[in-house]
């Protein structure tokens, strides 16, 4: 007769975090986190067009110049925050060569 071997017992987020790993869903994941943490900081989210985040780099193009103009000396400020709450979210892996924390913001 074959017993299953009884495992140790293992926290949903333990299982979640290896699930992302093995599915390769990581940076997918990390960007959306990114983007909505942008959304929340800058108080831009309506009038930002468009965003994409390449080699730990954010570029947001915005629909208006004047509010640019505002949030341009805010941006070092702006990174620190979005990633304070990156490193919150316990989904954020921020190990991911693709989308890890951010380093700056571009604005467009």
């Amino acid at each position: 007769m074959n017993r299953l071997s009884r495992k140790t017992a293992r926290t949903l987020e333990d299982v979640m975090m290896e699930y992302i790993r093995d599915m390769k869903i990581a940076s997918g994941l990390n960007e959306q986190l990114i983007y909505e943490a942008w959304d929340a900081v800058s108080g831009a989210g309506r009038q930002t067009v468009s965003k994409y985040v390449k080699n730990g780099t954010l570029y947001c193009s915005l629909a208006s110049s004047v509010l640019r103009s505002r949030l341009y000396p805010r941006r070092d400020e702006i990174v620190r925050q979005i990633n304070a709450r990156l490193v919150e979210n316990r989904l954020f892996v921020p190990d991911d060569p693709r989308t890890g924390l951010l380093n700056r913001i571009v604005l467009q």
